[in-house]
């Protein structure tokens, strides 16, 4: 009988290389399936008896069914994780084209287990500070295009468990911590505080997120394959903190800049518009949009892992350990300039 392995979309992104590596570390043999050309320096010094790459197009259905040969289990965490894009289509159609077509394929080969990435993004969001659930009901209306992609990518995967396909969803909250090579968008937003001066302190909005370690998360998933329940799905959160809480613990980690005035939501709005236009004509990616300030710069995207917590036996650590862990990171890899690296006072460069 053949040996059985396990496929992982999005295998060379920042939670995909994660989890890639911790399933191997457990023994497991793990196909990691990649698009040509994609960057591999985080699978480089894997095993070759435990990783096989299979390069694919996670929306071309055959090319997926072909890296699924000889698995029986399948972590399709591949996604667009950018905010906004002059052409929408770039990000969802690898949502929600890619999961209908990961998933058929899936269907087609007839494996044991799937789990699907989703976010609390598609939980929506919530005025008060009370933690959203996995009862939680999407409330954005016309929200940005990353935003739309996870709700609509979920509801591909929900809909194909209660068509019988065994899968089990997971939703992280913001995802911070080493390996986020591209970066991502939280990940930038930790590079953009890096560089900012001591001497200046960062406007903040009302609000909050909620701050997951990214190897927390990828246990997460490994505790989902392993005891999730089929149609379920599970958030994967972190420590609740307000945006000023989070710069708060960023200032006091690095000695660099501390949280400033609470900005309006008519200036945030201006601001997102402004980023958004500069986008559109000189390209890049901008921090921040007008549908995001509208959603998110008063609201709360606060949560409970209470499901997972019981379920899965799911665990987080605290939010300064997950925030030092990334900010060492991308110091130790040169993601910011040596002038502004100088600046940091890091707590663990004593330690």
């Amino acid at each position: 009988m053949s040996e059985s392995w396990t496929l992982v979309t999005g295998a060379s992104g920042f939670v995909g290389s994660r989890l890639v590596r911790a399933l191997i570390e457990r023994g497991d043999r793990v196909k990691a399936m990649v698009r040509a050309g994609s960057n591999l320096r985080h699978l480089a010094d894997l095993p070759t008896d435990r990783l096989k790459l299979a390069f694919g197009d996670i929306t071309v259905e055959h090319t997926v069914y072909r890296a699924l040969s000889s698995c029986d289990r399948l972590f399709h965490v591949a996604s667009n994780f950018k905010m906004w894009d002059e052409d929408p289509d770039e990000i969802l159609r690898p949502a929600i084209e890619g999961t209908r077509a990961t998933l058929e394929a899936a269907r087609r080969r007839g494996l044991e287990k799937i789990v699907v990435t989703s976010s609390v993004a598609a939980l929506g969001a919530s005025t008060s500070q009370e933690p959203m659930d996995e009862t939680h009901a999407f409330n954005l209306k016309d929200p940005e295009t990353y935003i739309l992609s996870k709700y609509e990518a979920e509801r591909v995967a929900l809909e194909a468990a209660d068509d019988g396909l065994p899968v089990v969803v997971v939703c992280p909250a913001s995802i911070y911590g080493p390996g986020d090579w591209k970066p991502t968008p939280t990940g930038q937003s930790v590079l953009t505080y890096l560089k900012t001066p001591p001497s200046l302190s960062v406007p903040v909005t009302d609000g909050g997120i909620s701050v997951v370690d990214v190897d927390d998360v990828v246990e997460g998933h490994i505790a989902a394959m392993e005891k999730g329940e089929i149609g379920e799905r599970y958030i994967l959160g972190g420590e609740n903190l307000t945006f000023h809480q989070l710069i708060d613990l960023l200032s006091d980690i690095t000695g660099l800049a501390l949280p400033g005035s609470t900005l309006s939501p008519g200036i945030v709005g201006l601001l997102g518009s402004l980023m958004e236009l500069k986008a559109s004509w000189f390209g890049g990616d901008p921090m921040l949009t007008h549908k995001l300030a509208r959603d998110y710069s008063s609201s709360y995207v606060w949560v409970s892992s209470e499901k997972a917590e019981k379920a899965l036996g799911y665990r987080f650590r605290p939010a300064r350990q997950t925030l030092s862990r990334s900010v060492r990171w991308y110091l130790e890899h040169g993601y910011v300039p040596e002038a502004a690296a100088r600046r940091v006072r890091l707590e663990f460069r004593t330690t």
